[in-house]
């Protein structure tokens, strides 16, 4: 690795996940060996995984990232939401890594490059990366089941129909012929009873499993449902129909009452994968 690298470093670890390496490693192992998924067929295309804390969401996490055990891509594409700040558009990490306890993982340069040519909504800074924690809580467990690999880091400041539209649009034709795995970054309903959580979360589940992009963003756009990254969600399930996925399976579901036992105030998490079956 050269010394000149721009590379940001973590900005959650002990916080949402442990920053020790080797408990980091064990505490994921932990999550993948209890994940228990179907036998799916066909390729996948693109998963869904929330982006909690390790000890809330990392369960239903490992059900999602469990099916890439063994896999290879020449480009994880994840598309997270911003919690720390609203900008129009869409913003790439412009250095050139993320860190995180078990190493660094370097920028996809050719793929980035391609994405800031097919949208004037997307931009290159490093500001909307800072502190943002929704793609950097997917890249341990990234790392875990793939070892090395190249990604691409992008928060989206605004969930604007046109904009999921462009964004979906520009990752299909910037992929090209390269084998891509594309990771959309989403907890569900926020902080309601869990009674009422579950009530809101199955329309969330209900129209991922339709895999129907355009339908999605009519209900949230309704706020028939909660979701903070729906707008990442409507992105990947767009780009990967548009690269060949026929199908959903949601592959686990729960929320922080299952975890802590406190129900008043709950938190959602889905796991998913967009699979094309031939």
């Amino acid at each position: 690795m050269s010394t000149h690298e721009i590379v940001r470093p973590p900005a959650v670890a002990g916080m949402f996940y442990d920053d020790s390496p080797a408990a980091l490693r064990k505490n994921i192992d932990a999550y993948l060996s209890q994940a228990k998924n179907p036998k799916l067929q066909g390729t996948l295309r693109g998963i869904v995984s929330p982006h909690a804390g390790y000890v809330y969401s990392g369960l239903t996490a490992a059900h999602a990232y469990k099916l890439l055990e063994g896999k290879h891509y020449d480009c994880v594409i994840l598309v997270g939401p911003s919690h720390r700040e609203y900008f129009d558009g869409v913003s790439i990490y412009s250095g050139d890594a993320y860190e995180t306890p078990l190493g660094r993982v370097s920028i996809h340069q050719e793929i980035r490059s391609a994405l800031l040519q097919e949208s004037k909504m997307i931009a290159v800074s490093s500001s909307a990366h800072r502190s943002e924690h929704s793609l950097e809580v997917q890249l341990p467990f990234l790392q875990q089941v793939l070892g090395d690999f190249f990604f691409v880091p992008i928060i989206m400041g605004d969930q604007k129909r046109r904009l999921c539209d462009q964004l979906a649009e520009a990752i299909v034709r910037a992929a090209g012929q390269k084998n891509i795995l594309l990771v959309a970054s989403s907890d569900l309903s926020h902080y309601h009873p869990s009674s009422e959580a579950l009530l809101l979360d199955k329309r969330v589940i209900r129209e991922v499993e339709n895999f129907d992009a355009d339908s999605f963003m009519d209900k949230l756009e309704e706020e028939s449902f909660e979701a903070c990254g729906g707008g990442p969600i409507a992105v990947v399930m767009k780009a990967a129909h548009q690269l060949g996925a026929t199908k959903a399976e949601v592959l686990h579901y729960c929320n922080s009452g299952d975890i802590t036992g406190d129900n008043n105030a709950v938190v959602g998490y889905l796991a998913a994968a967009f699979l094309q079956v031939n």
